[in-house]
């Protein structure tokens, strides 16, 4: 399970990096850390507060344009 993990932050990683494009498989990856956030959020307190960076957030726009495109 950890190396799942793991994959999907790579892949989002790269794509920020410039090192892959961000196609389906970083808009999937985003998908699955998105979800994540938002269960991490629910917890509260601190955790209510933890956000993507803007550069995140740009390049999941970035990735549902191509999804959809």
């Amino acid at each position: 399970m950890i190396a799942v993990e793991l994959d999907h932050f790579h892949i989002v990683s790269e794509s920020l990096a410039g090192l892959r494009e961000p196609d389906e498989q970083a808009q999937a990856s985003l998908a699955v850390l998105s979800e994540r956030l938002e269960r991490l959020k629910k917890a509260g307190g601190a955790f209510s507060s933890v956000a993507f960076s803007p550069y995140v957030e740009k390049l999941e726009s970035r990735a549902s344009t191509i999804g959809t495109g």
